[in-house]
């Protein structure tokens, strides 16, 4: 099979046209193309006027043609044999296992690092053990609706702790800029289309899902777990770790304690526990596991009118069912030496309270499937690092994000309001007195203010000097009526629970730090690749 790449076409092209380009390209009549697929579909609209869809194909031809043809193109990147993307199991435990001398592996939380980890540890026959300080999903769901309704918090069941993790509600993002030589994503991809996703998630460039769909995988995903020999307990809080301790500091984990009590031996646990597990982060610490500060971002949520955002990338393409909603990705380099980045960018969805911790505030952004929402919704953050902002104490990154979110509670009025300004008032430096056409989707409300107090000033001036150059890239990006809403601290891991090349703690054999809250990945897609490589070093280490 012949993979072909950059296969160009316009937007509104025939059913008829790919045939007839993959003929064109390889110089053959269109009879000799036994079949092909799609195994990408991307489009390129840096001119508005002329969107073109890109097309990667998989084109089954003759065999005796089709070396022929690899011969003929050899010095063609365009050209070459397609890639074998099936995945394949590293290790099979027997069907007994666990024997009497054998302990079952343990993963602590159950997001999309988690559940991963967990199904590839079932399928090889592992029989997982899950434990999840949170409710299940639909429980979760529930929750998370009593607080954007209500205001009433529960501290282990919310946007950031429970079944499916932070990215359930979330805008559902399946791409990632991880290197992938091994074609891990597809494996990922294949089982949420076994799961329920849409099976487009599989071919075109920028897949999502969507939180309600992501409620329905997730249950799916568990209930297969199960059939395999997993056991998944919710509501369970990690307490304690069992350390063999060595006399330099290293050791061996043994097994962990749980809130209720509960003892659990096992040699082998996976850490998947998210990015906002603060207290298990400070246990981790107090019981001489490595951690180490890395960088963060933060900063607020930006809102705009989807069509503004439409308009501005796809022009008269605007509203195309192929294209959806248009998204955008911004960097800008300030003057300050900081940079400002769109950062989870969700077209047609809506901004979310997403605290994990009373008497706080966090946003994040979400969207359904469809993206039909009136407004579209980024984070527009500020990176900042260890050394410079927060040196000395490994959690000040950890204190920092509490000091702001804590803050953003009292200027939003000390009832779960976010605080929000008008991108005008904002440039301007004016508190904010009404709204203007752009209504804010968090929920349950804002209080309108002036946000240059809710981040350090660096941060401030930083954001203040990137929104008018992201309207060079964006027109109407900086348009007066549009919404700031504070504020946006866990765009990622404030530590790195570090790990070796065997994917174990450098200093805890046994420990296998994961996903997003270890600092190991950034996203849905990147958290479950990232868990699929740690089933498979633990499935080695305990089978060979």
């Amino acid at each position: 099979m012949l993979r072909l790449n950059e296969i160009k076409l316009s937007l509104d092209h025939g059913a008829d046209d790919l045939t007839a380009a993959i003929a064109e390209r390889l110089g053959i009549s269109e009879e000799d193309i036994s079949s092909f697929s799609v195994f990408k579909r991307s489009y390129d609209a840096r001119k508005k006027a002329n969107i073109l869809l890109i097309y990667q194909l998989d084109v089954e031809l003759r065999s005796a043609q089709e070396h022929k043809l690899l011969e003929q193109f050899k010095s063609d990147s365009r050209v070459g044999p397609s890639p074998d993307t099936h995945y394949r199991f590293v290790a099979q435990a027997g069907p007994h296992f666990p024997q009497a001398e054998q302990q079952r592996p343990i993963i602590v939380g159950f997001g999309p690092c988690g559940i991963l980890t967990a199904l590839l540890l079932a399928q090889m026959g592992l029989k997982p053990i899950v434990l999840e300080r949170g409710r299940e999903v639909r429980q979760r769901t529930k929750d998370t609706w009593a607080m954007w309704r209500k205001r009433e918090l529960n501290t282990e069941s919310n946007v950031q702790f429970g079944e499916g993790g932070a990215g359930t509600f979330s805008d559902g993002k399946l791409y990632s800029q991880v290197k992938d030589r091994r074609h891990l994503g597809r494996k990922v991809l294949s089982e949420f289309v076994k799961a329920g996703a849409p099976n487009e998630i599989l071919f075109v460039s920028k897949p999502h899902i969507g939180t309600f769909k992501l409620v329905t995988m997730v249950e799916k995903m568990r209930a297969e777990i199960i059939r395999l020999g997993g056991e998944v307990r919710f509501g369970v809080k990690v307490e304690s770790l069992l350390r063999e301790q060595d006399s330099d500091g290293a050791g061996q984990v043994t097994g962990l304690t749980t809130g209720s009590g509960e003892t659990l031996l096992s040699r082998h646990i996976v850490l998947a526990i998210g990015h906002s597990a603060r207290d298990t982060f400070q246990m981790l610490l107090d019981q001489g596991v490595y951690i180490e500060s890395k960088p963060f971002s933060i900063g607020f949520r930006i809102e705009h009118p989807q069509s503004i955002i439409d308009q501005a990338r796809f022009g008269e393409y605007a509203g195309n069912v192929i294209l959806g909603a248009a998204d955008y990705k911004l960097v800008h380099h300030c003057d300050n030496g900081r940079t400002v980045y769109s950062f989870c960018m969700c077209p047609g969805g809506t901004v979310v309270a997403a605290t994990s911790e009373e008497g706080r505030v966090v946003t994040n952004g979400m969207s359904q499937y469809s993206r039909n929402e009136r407004n579209a919704n980024s984070a527009i953050v500020v990176g900042i690092n260890p050394d410079e902002d927060y040196p000395g104490n490994i959690f000040a990154g950890i204190d920092l994000q509490r000091e702001l979110e804590s803050l953003a509670y009292k200027m939003g009025g000390e009832n779960y309001n976010a605080p929000a300004q008008l991108v005008g008032d904002f440039l301007q430096g004016r508190p904010s007195q009404a709204l203007g056409g752009v209504v804010p989707s968090y929920q349950p409300g804002v209080t309108l203010t002036d946000l240059s107090e809710a981040l350090p000033g660096f941060a401030i001036a930083a954001i203040r000097e990137a929104i008018p150059a992201f309207d060079r890239q964006i027109k109407g990006f900086s348009r007066s009526d549009a919404v700031l809403t504070g504020i946006e601290t866990r765009s990622s891991s404030p530590i790195c629970i570090r790990r070796g090349e065997d994917c174990q703690s450098i200093n805890t054999r046994g420990l296998y730090p994961a996903g997003e809250g270890a600092g190991y990945a950034g996203g849905i897609l990147s958290a479950a690749i990232d868990g699929i490589k740690v089933a498979e070093a633990m499935a080695l280490d305990m089978l060979q």
